[in-house]
């Protein structure tokens, strides 16, 4: 199995951010014991929406792509979990696009990810729970649900 495949593309993905990525946001491959690039590990910041419980605040997701990428999704993992209807409890994003059975496809891109796990935040999708309290309460009690996202949001300012 070449493995270059999948980091010939994350060079590239790493290039065309570098030159042109969404407003606030950040993205940047980890580091290897010896201090080379480790492009399978990206720590990325998701600002919330303006006028979104969401806002004045920046998510970090830990991005883990596979040998195989682009052929299947990279694994998308808030750090600390969310309380969201559809991050389950480790922190993992469940969202269409990152489901080589459902809406995956090799041409999506890193910004293309971020941008969806960023439009999820404030929209979530009620037929993908993942997590039942955040679920629950989004469907029940939609003030306390943001109420608590807002509290959360205070967490996550950028220092």
């Amino acid at each position: 199995m070449n493995n270059g495949i999948a980091r010939n593309r994350l060079m590239e993905e790493r290039k065309q951010w570098r030159k042109d990525h969404p407003h606030g946001f950040w993205a940047r491959p980890g580091k290897n014991p010896d201090n080379s690039l480790d492009l399978l590990t990206w720590t990325c910041g998701i600002p919330g929406k303006d006028n979104t419980p969401w806002e004045n605040a920046v998510y970090k997701v830990i991005m883990t792509f596979p040998e195989d990428y682009p052929s299947k999704p990279p694994k998308c993992k808030f750090t600390p979990p969310l309380f969201h209807p559809n991050v389950y409890p480790s922190g993992t994003v469940c969202l269409s696009i990152l489901n080589e059975d459902e809406g995956w496809k090799p041409a999506i891109t890193l910004k293309q990810i971020l941008l969806g796990i960023q439009d999820l935040l404030n929209d979530p999708n009620p037929d993908s729970p993942a997590q039942q309290d955040a679920y629950m309460l989004f469907r029940k009690d939609k003030k306390e649900y943001e109420r608590r996202v807002r509290e959360q949001a205070l967490h996550n300012r950028p220092t």
